[in-house]
């Protein structure tokens, strides 16, 4: 879709994605759809036209790596999310409405689904992490962490091509996300009631 204008089905499916992909990796999501609109890989509606400027590419290209060694270290990514509550649903709620505004004006509804997906995907993310921290497996972080940035970098890059697709990642992502959560929390009970046993 180099250089074409987005069509109006494919907005709604980008929109969506992007909402998601800011509860989960904000600053990258920004830096793709900014990169993709300065590249002219997508002609991005008006109210998104600021995400292409350098400035805002460079300073979350910056934010990116740095989230991306912060969010390795156990302990210190649940506190990062924690923080990130605050920026990652207005943004998600963002560029939702930015995407789906055909003259810059934001709609209340795009904004709430927005910031619905973001919260969404943010909750599942953190709860996640809380949960392997409490876990006696330190290697696990790293896999959830890089599992993360594969599913962000592989939505981008199907955000150019293949919009729907690329919603249907994000969808999948949730669903295994949540049943990750629900197992995650039961091992930690088991691990739990074990201990409690054998103290007892």
């Amino acid at each position: 879709m180099s250089g074409s204008a987005i069509g109006d089905p494919s907005l709604f499916a980008i929109g969506l994605t992007l909402a998601w992909l800011a509860g989960l990796r904000v600053y990258l999501t920004v830096f793709g759809i900014g990169l993709a609109g300065a590249m002219g890989w997508l002609d991005l509606p008006p109210a998104l036209h600021v995400a292409s400027s350098p400035w805002v590419i460079g300073t979350c290209g910056l934010l990116a790596l740095i989230e991306f060694m912060v969010d390795k270290i156990p302990g210190v990514d649940s506190g990062w999310d924690l923080l990130h509550t605050l920026l990652r649903i207005p943004v998600g709620a963002f560029l939702a409405a930015a995407t789906l505004s055909p003259d810059g004006h934001l709609g209340g509804g795009a904004l709430l689904a927005g910031g619905s997906l973001a919260l969404g995907s943010h909750a599942i993310k953190a709860s996640t992490r809380a949960l392997i921290n409490a876990s006696p497996e330190p290697l696990s972080n790293w896999s959830a962490s890089l599992g993360e940035d594969a599913v962000t970098l592989a939505a981008l890059g199907l955000l150019l091509a293949h919009p729907w697709l690329a919603l249907g990642v994000a969808i999948g992502a949730s669903l295994l996300g949540a049943l990750a959560v629900l197992w995650l929390f039961r091992a930690v009970l088991r691990v739990a009631r074990r201990r409690r046993e054998a103290i007892a």
